[in-house]
């Protein structure tokens, strides 16, 4: 499912225009982004949380180059799905 199509089933289903929906999900979507880039972790209670996990510094090889490179210590972003919404995916058929 893409961004316009998630736009278009809540339009149908709240019967509010696709402007007003997409400057929702546009305005959740940045301010997300923005709590997840500072360090703060955001849940949302039966589907998940958005949180940063901590890499830590480690020594990488290139097999192309036989070479090795340190890589410093890192955060990235991860999605944990909530118990709820994992089971109800392992469930489908």
């Amino acid at each position: 499912m893409t961004k316009a199509e998630l736009i278009n089933e809540i339009a149908i289903s709240t019967g509010y225009d696709k402007r007003t929906i997409s400057t929702i999900v546009e305005s959740m979507m940045a301010h997300m982004k923005k709590a997840v880039a500072d360090g703060d972790n955001v849940y949302l209670r039966g589907f998940g949380s958005f949180i940063t996990k901590k890499r830590a510094a480690k020594i990488a090889r290139n097999i192309n180059k036989n070479t090795s490179i340190a890589v410093p210590e890192h955060r990235v972003p991860a999605f944990k799905a909530s118990k709820e919404f994992a089971s109800q995916v392992r469930d489908m058929k």
